[in-house]
């Protein structure tokens, strides 16, 4: 069964000149079978016990987004990583 279809989720990978890949992780593909994996966050999803609410932030502390469910936060990621990556590369063919 393809859950990312059940979920009407995507997957983009970006094959660097030098060989290497980047990506959003998804296990929608087994990446591990593509060899090592050198893993980076992009984006930190923490709860503000204050406000009652999910932050996401980037790796400098900047809140990018907030919401009171963690999906839509990671959602929103998902969205944000992807638009971030197409405009960095020139889109998806």
């Amino acid at each position: 069964m393809n859950l990312g279809h059940l979920l009407g989720m995507k997957a983009a990978m970006i094959i660097m000149p030098d060989g290497s890949c980047e990506c959003l992780h998804t296990e929608l593909i087994d990446l591990a079978r593509l060899g090592q994996l050198e893993i980076r966050r992009a984006t930190d999803i923490v709860f503000d016990n204050q406000a009652q609410e999910w932050v996401v932030k980037d790796m400098d502390s900047s809140e990018l987004f907030r919401h009171a469910s963690r999906e839509t936060c990671l959602a929103w990621e998902r969205s944000h990583i992807n638009k971030r990556e197409d405009e960095k590369h020139g889109g998806l063919l």
